[in-house]
This record gives structure tokens, sequence and C-alpha cells, in this order.
């Protein structure tokens, strides 16, 4: 028999086996078609009675596979509950928003060397790759990164106004 056929014909069944065993209609659509799937994805082959208990029998299995995730997470929620999170301050929000913009503004403006070795240490590259990536010795990052960061932070405080940018070119 065709897949098409046998669809059409042990769908109907299945999905109202898979809704009485699970009592929630989108559950039930979800697991009779992941039988289905796994008829096909594993070219079960046989007479349509065959086909036809073999189907039960994974979506049986797939309601119950649900049921124990369902009651691990629920056990599990019950010795360790989860606290909801309290909404972010509206003000607190806005300050992280405008120093990121600020930060990446203050990146931007630096020479291409000192944004690709900031970044670099920032997502724990070691100094031998951040070395390798922008061509010079391993034993000079050390010097070159505290440079990048006195750059980045004197540029950072000029840029919020905070000190004259004219007071650390060199």
């Amino acid at each position: 028999m065709e897949i098409k056929a046998l669809f059409d014909d042990q769908f109907p069944p299945l999905y109202r086996y898979c809704l009485r065993m699970t009592g929630e209609p989108d559950v039930a659509q979800d697991v009779a078609q992941e039988a289905f799937v796994r008829l096909v994805r594993d070219d079960v082959q046989g007479p349509v009675p065959a086909l036809k208990a073999w189907l039960f029998r994974v979506a049986s299995n797939l309601v119950r596979d649900r049921y124990r995730v369902s009651e691990n997470r629920r056990r599990l929620l019950e010795v360790h509950p989860v606290a909801p999170q309290p909404a972010p301050d509206a003000q607190q929000s806005l300050e992280r928003d405008e120093t990121v913009a600020r930060v990446r503004t203050v990146l931007a403006g630096l020479p291409e060397r000192d944004r690709t070795l900031l970044l670099m240490r920032e997502e724990g590259f070691s100094y031998g790759e951040i070395a390798d990536e922008i061509g010079v010795k391993a034993s000079s990052i050390g010097t070159l990164l505290a440079r990048a960061q006195r750059r980045f932070a004197d540029a950072f405080r000029a840029e919020a106004g905070d000190i004259d940018p004219g007071e650390f070119d060199s």
C-alpha cells in the first residue's frame, strides 16, 4: 500500500487514539504525525495490519516518552523552583543600551588592529592566536593589548565628555 493511502486510511484513527491518551489536540496531532514520519524515515514495510500495529505502538511510545519528560520536568521544578525574574528597570535598561552604543562607537573609531586585539581577547583567544591573526610575535601581544586598552579607555572617556580628547594625544 502506498504511503498516501495508508496515511489517509490510518491517520484519523491514530489521531483519535493519541487524543484519548493525551487529552490535548495539538499534542495528539504532533504524535500521530511523528509516528508517520518515523514510518517513512525508517522505511518500514509490511502488510497494512502490521503497519497499523507499528504506527500505534510507536505513537504509544511517543506519548509515554512525552509524559516521562513532562513528569521529570515537573519533579525538577518542585525540587528547584524557578523564581520569576523581575522586569528590568527601564532606567537601567536605557543606561545599558546607551553604554553599549558608546562602546560600539568607540570601538569603530579605533584602528583596526586595536579593535581586533580587544575583541579577540574579550572572546578568550590566547596571545598566540591573536598574534597569528594580526601578524606579530606572541611576546608583543601583552604590550599591544595594554596600549589598545588604554586608547579605548581614553576614547571612551572622551566620547562621554569626561575629559578633553587632546589630553591623550600621543
